[in-house]
């Protein structure tokens, strides 16, 4: 009979400790879920901003963890990024970012804004390399992209030209999709050139300079108007 009693008040023991660990973790969940923490520093190698369906919209990561890309919500091949943000819209495609990063070779930082459903339009840039060869690049530099070659066709038209075993014939295959315009072709930069002159460069629908307007680094002014083969025009 002792023994019964002794069990009966081990187990409403433990039913009192349950409910109040119970009502503890309730009321816990609930004040995370209504009020905002508010934290003096935090260390992380990784943060994801989604929407309340879970829709990605931008990640802020270290090297290491960094996102490798979203195509019309599919996760693009694990390839190497510097750390930075990356920026992601709700058709789940990537539509920019920042990234940066430096070592003993030299230092970069690039803002990147996407054309829809497609690769990069406008870059704010920087890049500089360190040692003899040593060179720095800074400006703003825009894209055209077509309409009818997205990003989808440009990652499987890359996966097929990797798997031709003859260099000579992958760089040709490159050529011929840049020479039709479906890898897209820089048409404008701003900014200072890695031989030191600062000015306009501006290039035709096929990627080639047509008009300069720059000075360069002997603060000669300069204004150059070329053809398609890059000869002056009078």
């Amino acid at each position: 009979m002792e023994k019964l009693i002794r069990e009966v008040r081990i187990l409403k023991i433990y039913a009192v400790v349950l409910t109040i660990l119970c009502a503890m973790f309730f009321f816990l969940a609930f004040k995370n879920q209504s009020s905002n923490e508010r934290f003096k520093e935090i260390d992380v190698e990784r943060i994801n901003i989604i929407e309340k369906d879970g829709t990605l919209k931008m990640v802020i990561s270290n090297k290491e963890r960094q996102h490798p890309g979203l195509v019309n919500h599919k996760e693009m091949k694990p390839r190497e990024r510097e750390a930075g943000l990356i920026f992601f819209n709700s058709m789940g495609d990537e539509c920019g970012g920042l990234v940066y990063d430096a070592d003993e070779e030299g230092s970069g930082m690039v803002y990147s804004v996407d054309q829809r459903n497609t690769d990069q339009i406008m870059q704010l840039q920087y890049s500089e390399s360190i040692g003899n060869d040593k060179k720095r690049v800074y400006g703003l530099k825009l894209w055209d992209r077509p309409d009818d070659f997205l990003l989808e066709d440009i990652i499987k038209a890359g996966d097929s030209i990797k798997k031709i075993n003859n260099p000579e014939d992958s760089k040709k295959a490159f050529a011929q999709l840049r020479e039709k315009g479906k890898l897209g072709n820089e048409r404008f930069f701003a900014g200072k050139t890695a031989n030191g002159d600062v000015g306009i460069f501006i290039r035709d629908t096929k990627g080639k300079v047509r008009l300069k307007v720059y000075i360069d680094k002997n603060n000669q002014t300069h204004i150059e108007k070329l053809d398609e083969n890059g000869n002056p025009v009078k």
